[in-house]
């Protein structure tokens, strides 16, 4: 089976797309099959867990954003449901 996304650190809650992906596409990740509830553009984000609203997004190890809503495992993750957080991490909040 070809690779289909990549995980930066074994701590990233998310996983980058390396091809356009489809709803109900099957991805092999090391931690486990996800199952995509949502079309995943090529370099867009999906959620490896379930990422509660106000939990942080997670990739490269370190916050990148935070969820502006529930965001259920297998679904895209991007500006629509994730806040920037640069000031905050900036500040070291």
């Amino acid at each position: 089976m070809p690779r289909l996304a990549i995980v930066v650190d074994g701590r990233d809650n998310v996983a980058t797309a390396i091809r356009d992906l489809k709803a109900g596409d099957c991805v092999r990740m090391e931690g486990g099959d996800v199952t995509l509830v949502s079309d995943v553009p090529f370099g867009h984000k999906f959620a490896l867990v379930d990422i509660a609203q106000g939990e942080y997004v997670i990739k490269y190890g370190a916050w990148i954003g935070r969820a502006t809503e529930d965001i259920p495992r297998g679904a895209h993750v991007h500006v629509h449901n994730v806040e920037d957080i640069t000031d905050e991490v900036r500040k070291g909040t």
